[in-house]
């Protein structure tokens, strides 16, 4: 049976490690850092993300700034108010949280974020100092993913890992991050040929795509790592059925309460194969935020300009 890597733990350790950053700062006579995030229209997901984020805030002394604006924002406005946090000298941070409504073009508004303030990684100077190993704010998740594997004391170099998912929030910095580390690297999506024979290759499996219970245990390599950072809500039993016939107590929450959290990773199948195995929910989740705040610390304390 796999160990089961507790995200929630480890990010508990980071954001006591951000905590104690923070209070380094008030004795130096500096102010708390501040974290200005952007929520537009009404995403039941996305205001569950930045109330737990303002939670976790306050746990380190962050200050949170919230901007809530209305479903029928204009690109212009959204644009205005990136451009008045650019400038205000108390805003340490900018996350404008995704996705945003129809008809606002989100890549627009992300790259208008300076990218000294932008604690979510994603402007492509960013981009392009994690592409070329220099230090900078680098994409949340990936690196909480990293932290969480060297907690655990993980070698990475010579380290066959496939990375399931292509995008620039987490599938492709991932890559770059082990490349970092000296592991050999393949990066594997939905057109890859014989994607199951792809995953079996690797002592490492990154699974990020969004569909739930994709990778099978037959997927997973005997004693491999597997890290699971896809979350996803299940309401459909069949599916249920399929993906949780190693889990029973998670079928039994799907039928009882219509509903359950998942991940890409078939978890029950995953821990009689794997060596270790990341929950969802209580893995990955709880890191990135984790992730955000230790990148506003960062920013709070790299020169501007």
């Amino acid at each position: 049976m796999a160990t089961i890597l507790d995200g929630k733990a480890h990010a508990d350790h980071m954001l006591e490690s951000v905590r104690r950053g923070v209070e380094v700062r008030r004795t130096q006579g500096l102010r708390a850092p501040g974290l200005a995030v952007v929520l537009v229209g009404d995403d039941p997901a996305s205001h569950v993300y930045v109330r737990n984020k303002s939670a976790a805030c306050t746990r380190v002394g962050i200050t949170s700034i919230e901007h809530r604006l209305a479903m029928d924002t204009s690109q212009a406005d959204l644009e205005a108010l990136i451009n008045q946090l650019n400038a205000d000298p108390e805003v340490d941070g900018i996350l404008v949280q995704l996705p945003l409504p129809k008809g606002l073009d989100s890549k627009r508004a992300l790259h208008l974020i300076s990218p000294a303030k932008d604690v979510d990684g994603f402007h492509p100077m960013n981009q392009g100092l994690l592409l070329e190993g220099l230090p900078g704010l680098r994409p949340c998740t990936p690196t909480a993913c990293m932290s969480l594997l060297a907690h655990h004391g993980l070698e990475l170099k010579g380290l066959r890992a496939v990375v399931l998912g292509r995008s620039e929030i987490v599938g492709k910095p991932m890559a770059l991050m082990l490349l970092e580390q000296h592991a050999t690297v393949t990066i594997a999506h939905s057109r890859t040929r014989d994607l199951p024979a792809v995953c079996r290759e690797a002592d490492l499996l990154v699974a990020a795509v969004g569909r739930p219970g994709l990778v099978e245990g037959s997927w997973i390599k005997p004693g491999a790592v597997v890290v699971d950072v896809g979350i996803n809500r299940v309401d459909d039993l069949a599916l249920g059925a399929r993906i949780f016939a190693a889990e029973p107590k998670k079928l039994e929450t799907l039928r009882a309460k219509g509903s359950v959290l998942c991940g890409d990773v078939r978890f029950g199948e995953a821990m009689q194969v794997a060596s270790a195995v990341t929950p969802v929910p209580g893995g990955v989740g709880p890191l990135t935020i984790a992730g955000l705040l230790a990148n506003t610390l960062l920013a709070a304390d790299s020169p501007k300009g």
